[in-house]
């Protein structure tokens, strides 16, 4: 977070999260070609690419592009669900598995496989919209060591759980996780987001 950062937003998604933000991209967008997707990449003056969605391992083509992105030299980031195998993803890509709490709607959806894959360069986020997610979440991180497996994320669903509430959580837990906000809405407000 805070660094200059392409985003690719791979147009689909199967899952329905109750406080979704992107409903946007689960139809539309447009056919690219990765060549001029890299054409595009290199008008930016930054070497960080997070290719996001909807969900991108959903997209056929999606370990391709990541793989093209490493080799052109890009630090790679997914931010995926998690409801998708993230075996076959190129070791060079830093995986954000985003665990879905019981306040989304779709925990059922978490393939729990994936946390046996994670490493040091991946990160695990929890999306959160309650007292009830936090501690869902808490349990999860004890359960499966995550803390030591790689950096927590805990993001708070915007205008709905205040960050100030979810540090002050966090911080009389003493837990072992960092606070993340969606800093874009921030900077530029919902509609730039999209």
């Amino acid at each position: 977070m805070g660094l200059p950062t392409v985003f690719i937003r791979l147009t689909g998604c199967p899952l329905r999260c109750k406080w979704c933000d992107t409903s946007y991209s689960f139809t539309g967008g447009e056919t690219i070609s990765q060549e001029s997707l890299l054409e595009q990449l290199g008008q930016h003056a930054t070497r960080y690419v997070c290719v996001t969605g909807g969900e991108p391992l959903a997209q056929k083509n999606c370990l391709v592009l990541l793989h093209s992105l490493c080799n052109a030299d890009y630090s790679v980031s997914l931010e995926t669900s998690g409801a998708y195998d993230i075996a076959p993803v190129d070791p060079r890509v830093s995986r954000i598995l985003d665990i879905k709490p019981p306040g989304s709607g779709e925990s059922a959806r978490n393939r729990w496989e994936n946390v046996n894959l994670l490493n040091a360069q991946d990160e695990v986020k929890f999306v959160l919209q309650d007292r009830i997610d936090y501690d869902w979440a808490m349990e999860v991180i004890r359960r499966h060591d995550l803390a030591a497996r790689c950096p927590v994320l805990f993001s708070p669903v915007y205008s709905q759980l205040s960050p100030t509430l979810l540090s002050q959580w966090v911080l009389e837990d003493r837990a072992p996780v960092r606070l993340q906000v969606q800093l874009h809405k921030i900077i530029w407000g919902e509609e730039r987001a999209r």
